[in-house]
């Protein structure tokens, strides 16, 4: 088969250390070139890859079967929708969007022109942390589950060595928006769909879940960005007939993207859709949108 073309938008960290890296190696891909809205950073990455910068978006989406985002959530479901319109298969980052109705319109154009889609939710496409969630969701008698998601990007000196901690939408929706969505596409797919959220805010930004299932199971999260740096870290476990499972450390991002690609090629060439597909990303952001809904609420009380 042809190589797929694909185009990045993007330029930022996140591009320049995981999207353009992944699709520079994968053997099933052409890398297309670059757009971004600064052109002096568009123009640096290309040159590092050899490829084509792009002026506009449009021009980007008539040169290629996919695009790649790594923008600021709501830039890129407001680009979803052109790219799609004009037939690209969508490979985006989480989350879609921080509105449900900027999900819902990316999810919708998708739809209507039949393309492809698949949002990168790292934990599912990283080795071993995806083998160890379909372990999980396909095992019966959970009875509960804990995660908690502490980063220190916006602890008081901690953020200065991080290429993230500039990121404006990042400190102002908070980890509910940033790490909730990777928390989500653990638990969802192991207990369930959401059926019930409550949600309360916690010290330095962080936001406290309580959620029952649609198997009958509940779980709790905490996820914030402003812990102190020794209280940083990442768990995740289930609790059932079987025991306790332990999320796995993961690696390797980059290599986790490339594995994205191939389940955008292989949704794109088979016809079906992804489990992690932009309805998926939609579910993603109405129980976001929910829980932020709550705990803003709570605070004006």
């Amino acid at each position: 088969m042809n190589p797929l073309r694909v185009g990045l938008l993007g330029t930022g960290p996140w591009a320049a250390r995981t999207h353009a890296p992944a699709l520079a190696a994968h053997p099933a891909v052409e890398f297309a070139g670059v757009w971004g809205r600064r052109p002096e950073a568009a123009g640096a990455l290309a040159r590092t890859y050899g490829v084509k910068v792009y002026e506009t978006t449009s021009a980007l989406f008539a040169d290629c079967d996919a695009v790649a985002f790594a923008l600021p959530p709501d830039v890129q479901a407001a680009l979803a929708v052109p790219a799609a319109a004009a037939g690209c298969h969508l490979l985006l980052d989480k989350p879609v969007a921080t509105t449900v109705a900027g999900a819902r319109e990316a999810a919708d154009a998708a739809e209507r022109a039949g393309v492809a889609s698949v949002v990168f939710f790292t934990l599912r496409f990283a080795t071993p942390s995806a083998d160890w969630i379909a372990e999980q969701a396909a095992a019966d008698g959970w009875f509960t589950a804990r995660a908690q998601w502490l980063g220190a990007l916006f602890a008081p000196g901690a953020g200065a060595s991080s290429p993230y901690a500039g990121s404006p939408w990042r400190r102002e929706k908070g980890g509910l928006w940033d790490v909730g969505p990777h928390v989500l596409s653990v638990l969802m797919p192991v207990l369930g769909d959401v059926t019930s959220v409550t949600a309360a805010g916690g010290p330095a930004g962080t936001t406290h879940l309580v959620l029952r299932h649609a198997s009958g199971a509940s779980s709790t999260a905490t996820m914030g960005l402003g812990a102190p740096v020794a209280a940083a870290g990442v768990g995740i476990e289930f609790r059932g007939e079987r025991g306790v499972a332990v999320l796995p450390e993961w690696s390797d991002v980059p290599g986790a993207f490339g594995r994205a690609v191939d389940a955008l090629l292989e949704s794109a060439r088979g016809g079906v859709p992804h489990a992690c597909d932009l309805r998926f990303g939609l579910r993603v952001t109405e129980v976001l949108a929910e829980a932020e809904e709550q705990s803003q609420a709570r605070a004006r009380t």
